[in-house]
């Protein structure tokens, strides 16, 4: 999904932060957003700082582990970030359950929080419903795309050749007989997403299960949150109520995400 706009790095800063640390963080957000590798002068393009500069910069990040230097002398992210994202998603779950017990509360069905990592669809958080008969799924579950009305609501902004080279590499595998297994078919999807504001799984990763998805805007990472039940309840008609609500608690988890939850000294 493209990358939300940030100020340069060569901007002042509002915060009385320090600028350094500052810069850094802004350079990995950059590295992120080209696809995880790149080189200087790419860096300097987009950041405004000078060569000198980022070259200290990345000195300092590889040191660290969290930049590594490949043999083509390009940049990229390095492993030690990967258990700083692990311990992120996990919190993260746990800041979005207050707002999907309140789609729990309000709809009786089971509401889950997923996030897009690599070509796969994960799992961070859920509430299950009260109901005996409900949706369960496993929080760290990871399934594919384009089977799940979280993949369509993360996936609805993507550019349509990076859809279809995600699809590529994954394939298209039925979980069911109703599971779209057609990259045009999939881009149709993802088309009526985008036009109606809403995801919906029918059917398609699992029989009798219908799935409504929404995409929580700006979020830091890819995100989405849902509402499943079984089929005979989550019905047309239960579905025009839930949509305003999901798009709600979207705007609102949003908003609690944004927020650095900081308080003046």
């Amino acid at each position: 999904m493209p990358p939300a706009e940030r100020k340069t790095a060569s901007s002042p800063t509002a915060s009385g932060g320090v600028q350094s640390l500052e810069r850094a963080f802004d350079l990995l957000e950059r590295m992120a957003d080209a696809g995880g590798e790149v080189g200087l002068s790419e860096l300097a393009s987009s950041s405004g700082l000078p060569l000198p500069t980022i070259h200290r910069l990345m000195r300092t990040l590889v040191a660290c582990g969290y930049v590594r230097q490949q043999p083509n002398r390009r940049y990229a992210l390095g492993p030690r970030l990967i258990r700083l994202g692990e311990s992120a998603s996990r919190l993260l779950g746990t800041w979005a359950r207050p707002y999907l017990a309140r789609l729990v509360e309000e709809t009786g069905e089971t509401a889950n929080m997923a996030l897009l990592d690599g070509d796969e669809v994960v799992y961070v958080a859920q509430v299950p419903s009260r109901h005996s008969m409900r949706m369960f799924t496993e929080v760290g579950r990871r399934v594919l795309p384009h089977s799940t009305g979280v993949g369509k609501a993360l996936l609805a902004d993507a550019p349509a050749d990076e859809v279809r080279a995600l699809l590529a590499r994954t394939g298209m595998p039925a979980a069911t007989d109703r599971t779209i297994t057609t990259p045009d078919g999939f881009l149709a999807a993802l088309e009526t997403t985008r036009e109606r504001g809403f995801a919906l799984d029918d059917n398609e990763q699992e029989m009798g299960v219908r799935c409504i998805a929404v995409s929580v805007p700006d979020s830091p990472t890819a995100a989405a949150i849902s509402v499943s039940g079984p089929a005979g309840r989550v019905t047309d008609t239960a579905t025009e109520k839930i949509v305003p609500l999901l798009q709600e608690v979207a705007r609102e988890l949003s908003g609690a995400l944004a927020s650095n939850g900081s308080t003046s000294a």
